[in-house]
């Protein structure tokens, strides 16, 4: 409970540190909107999608790739923010405090997830005035969106590890950005994997990204669904729900231990 205690207290810090420098929201919230609407109007027709080139059909199929890639995207901001931290000092003002030590990175997880919240909310709307549509009903909707926030919520703790592996924000904001567009870029996200290269088709098809992706298509009931063997495309939910998981216990781990060795 203290350490709960102790990481909220974290996260409220942050969370106030957003709306004191809105820029930071409002830059956050363009770039998406950005690539809804680049990718919707300039792919939009020229992409096989169910056997059709429909420009509807293709939005829908997009926007399950687009949600996703938002909230991982978010990584290279929790990043270069933990960075920040500990270039000007203030990681060892904490770690001076009697606190619990994973503290610093779940609050300021748990404040990137929030900012993240409000991001999908936006995009979300964007995305039904540019056509997108729910077919499956909101129960099926909400947990799709949980299944987004899970997803951003594990990457961030990616993100932490390189904050506190790094010198510098602009430095963590490059290796943030580097990992994340194979990441996103070879999956399901943008086009279906059977056009990929077939040595490719695997490698898309256990990406974390791409069973998150699968799942909100199937949840969202969007075109698009990819048909494969592979276990994570045919499971996604579950798929989906324990990559997450993994990644949490795995990057938590070694952030936390990073944490405490760092100078």
């Amino acid at each position: 409970m203290s350490s709960l205690s102790d990481s909220l207290v974290i996260a409220q810090r942050n969370v106030l540190r957003l709306t004191r420098i809105p820029e930071m929201v409002v830059f956050g919230l363009v770039q998406p909107i950005m690539f809804v609407v680049l990718f919707s109007f300039v792919f939009g027709g020229s992409m096989m999608i169910g056997g059709s080139t429909s420009a509807a059909g293709y939005r829908e199929f997009l926007m399950a790739g687009i949600f996703a890639q938002t909230v991982t995207f978010a990584t290279a901001g929790a990043g270069a923010g933990i960075a920040d931290d500990m270039h000007k000092g203030l990681i060892d003002r904490f770690r001076s405090l009697p606190m619990a030590r994973g503290a610093v990175l779940t609050g300021r997880t748990l404040a990137d997830l929030a900012q993240t919240t409000l991001t999908l909310g936006v995009l979300a709307v964007v995305a039904l005035l540019v056509g997108w549509r729910i077919h499956e009903g909101i129960p099926k909707a909400l947990l799709a969106f949980a299944l987004l926030l899970l997803l951003g919520y594990a990457f961030s703790w990616i993100g932490a590890l390189i904050g506190l592996s790094v010198r510098t924000p602009e430095a963590a904001t490059s290796g943030g950005l580097i990992w994340l567009f194979p990441v996103t870029f070879v999956s399901n996200a943008f086009v279906p994997t059977e056009n990929m290269a077939g040595w490719l088709q695997p490698i898309a098809e256990w990406n974390p990204f791409s069973a998150t992706v699968q799942a909100c298509r199937e949840l969202f009931g969007n075109p698009g669904v990819s048909p494969s063997d592979a276990w994570p495309m045919e499971h996604p939910v579950a798929a989906s729900v324990l990559w997450s998981v993994l990644i949490v216990a795995v990057f938590r781990t070694l952030a936390v231990r990073k944490y405490r060795r760092a100078e």
